[in-house]
């Protein structure tokens, strides 16, 4: 698969494509892929996609923005096994984002992206103050030589199949419900950057993982690690500022190698006197390693946590 930055150019041959986020790649968007992958090998043409780096809603309203389900990179994985020929990353940006509704057709999907075929949701809206929709694509298609076909929903046990609501069930802690939603376990990769490794001391080895975005979740959640030949199950706090006697220490070391963090169950809630939950425990998914500040003494301060404070 082929993927490009910047400004579409001229040149590229004729294809069949889709537009979007893709955040996530649902079973929705993967049924996109699908349907796009099926005509251009039916039509002879190469299979694509348009999407964008920031998202448009970052641009506008970055704190309004939601988090991401994904990484642009693990959005790339998804889209080569889908079959796609080639994608293409457009930067979002003031120049972007003001392009007419037929600066965008002609310029961009026409003419740098030799669009022949488009897929697209009836509710697709393009250009500046997203004036085009699927009503103007369809208007002039027969005219500019491109056919339009409109994408339905897809449907996952009576729930419409969208990035919202694989968010919403993150949220919930409901992991069953997002795997349905995205036709596999959620995961969340990233470098790997070494850190002061007293984990090893507790007898849980950790992985710090360099986030550029919020996740969408936060919280301690049973999760399944896999980087390079090393598989583990263990614990993946949310993300945020830890405090450590060596927080400037460990930002200055370099990353060491990357990895996956599959969740299963979650958020976990604190157990009274430092317990694991008992339907955790009994699956032997956790141990619990003895409090490293005091050796778990009757009346710790630390109270129902999974691990206490130095006192």
């Amino acid at each position: 698969m082929v993927v490009t930055h910047g400004m579409p150019r001229p040149g590229r041959g004729r294809g069949a494509m889709t537009i979007g986020n893709f955040d996530g790649v649902h079973r929705g968007h993967q049924a996109m892929l699908s349907r796009v992958v099926t005509e251009a090998r039916r039509a002879g043409l190469a299979a694509g996609l348009l999407t964008f780096e920031p998202h448009p809603r970052e641009f506008f309203a970055p704190a309004q923005a939601p988090a991401r389900l994904s990484r642009m990179r693990d959005k790339l994985e998804q889209f080569a096994a889908a079959g796609l020929d080639w994608v293409h990353v457009a930067r979002f940006d003031a120049n972007f984002s003001a392009l007419t509704p037929v600066q965008f057709l002609d310029d961009v999907l026409l003419g740098g992206l030799g669009m022949a075929w488009l897929l697209v949701g009836r509710d697709f809206r393009y250009g500046a103050k997203r004036a085009g929709s699927y009503e103007t694509l369809a208007a002039v298609a027969p005219g500019r030589g491109f056919s339009l076909e409109a994408m339905p929903d897809v449907q996952v046990e009576g729930e419409r199949a969208s990035s919202s609501a694989v968010r919403e069930a993150l949220a919930r802690g409901d992991f069953a419900r997002v795997e349905m939603l995205l036709g596999r376990p959620y995961t969340v990769s990233g470098r790997v950057l070494r850190g002061a490794q007293l984990g090893r001391e507790l007898g849980f080895p950790t992985a710090n993982l360099r986030l550029a975005r919020r996740p969408p979740l936060a919280g301690i959640y049973v999760v399944e690690t896999q980087g390079g030949r090393a598989q583990a199950a263990g614990l993946a706090p949310g993300r945020g500022k830890r405090r450590t006697p060596s927080d400037g220490e460990c930002a200055r070391r370099t990353a060491s190698g990357s990895a996956s963090v599959r969740f299963f169950r979650g958020p976990l809630r604190p157990a009274p006197a430092g317990a694991i939950p008992q339907e955790v425990a009994r699956r032997g998914e956790v141990r619990r390693p003895r409090c490293a500040a005091c050796g778990d003494r009757p009346g710790c301060a630390a109270g129902p946590r999974l691990f206490c404070e130095p006192p």
